[in-house]
């Protein structure tokens, strides 16, 4: 999203949406285990695993979907959709998808648009708006001091962190993104989030509440596709607090 919300705000987020998560993070998993099977020697599937342990997804369908991505297990294939538009107010949107039907998940994403006043546009009409960068969210508490978590962050490669209401966001170039992640997890950290997103360099802020249900009903519709992995907007609010 534009911008993140508090630590809470998003826990509950993915709470409601548990069950769909594990869905998302299966095909994430799979995806990335075609890369190699052993998290120790293969980054994106260690980040991958991790995640889906934080939402409580059982060993077993973590496993059946590493073996799905190695060959082991019969599975879909999966190729990677980008999507990029506009949604009410000229806010920019990005959809990522991992998807086994391309023409089933580009109708979905295309009516969506559609129906909330969005416009779904050509590769690149949007993507000049963000650059991607490594995200790790640490929650704030009293036991985190912030220069030695400074210290460790930027030892490790980080390029800056940024101190939020309930939160440290720890920023980083995606090619170090997993060196930062793993320095941070082996000093003792307990991290929130941790992935590579796009980030807006440029925001647009809907100017009317209809505008701001239209979007934020749009995203929602969105993120319930299970072809849906991430959706990125550069609307300078949170739609969802």
């Amino acid at each position: 999203m534009g911008r993140h919300g508090t630590i809470a705000g998003r826990k509950a987020a993915q709470d409601s949406k548990r069950a769909a998560m594990f869905t998302k993070y299966a095909r994430a998993i799979t995806v990335a285990a075609k890369d190699g099977g052993d998290p120790e020697y293969n980054s994106s599937l260690r980040l991958a695993i991790e995640k889906a342990k934080a939402i409580s997804m059982p060993n077993d369908n973590i496993n059946r979907a590493i073996k799905k991505g190695t060959g082991e297990l019969a599975g879909e294939t999966y190729v990677e959709l980008k999507f990029e538009g506009y949604g009410v107010a000229g806010v920019a949107v990005i959809v990522e998808a991992l998807t086994d039907n391309n023409n089933r998940t580009t109708s979905a994403v295309r009516s969506t648009f559609d129906k909330y006043g969005g416009n779904l546009g050509s590769p690149g009409c949007v993507s000049y708006m963000f650059s991607r960068k490594g995200l790790i969210y640490i929650e704030k508490t009293d036991d985190i001091d912030e220069d030695s978590l400074l210290e460790t962050a930027l030892e490790a490669g980080a390029d800056d962190m940024v101190v939020n209401e309930d939160s440290f966001e720890i920023i980083t170039d995606p090619a170090v993104h997993m060196d930062v992640h793993t320095a941070l997890t082996d000093a003792g950290y307990e991290l929130v989030e941790s992935d590579v997103e796009m980030v807006p360099s440029m925001e647009a802020t809907p100017s009317t509440p209809e505008d701001i249900k239209k979007l934020a009903k749009m995203i929602e519709i969105l993120e319930d596709n299970d072809d849906v992995q991430k959706v990125y907007t550069n609307c300078a609010i949170d739609l969802f607090e």
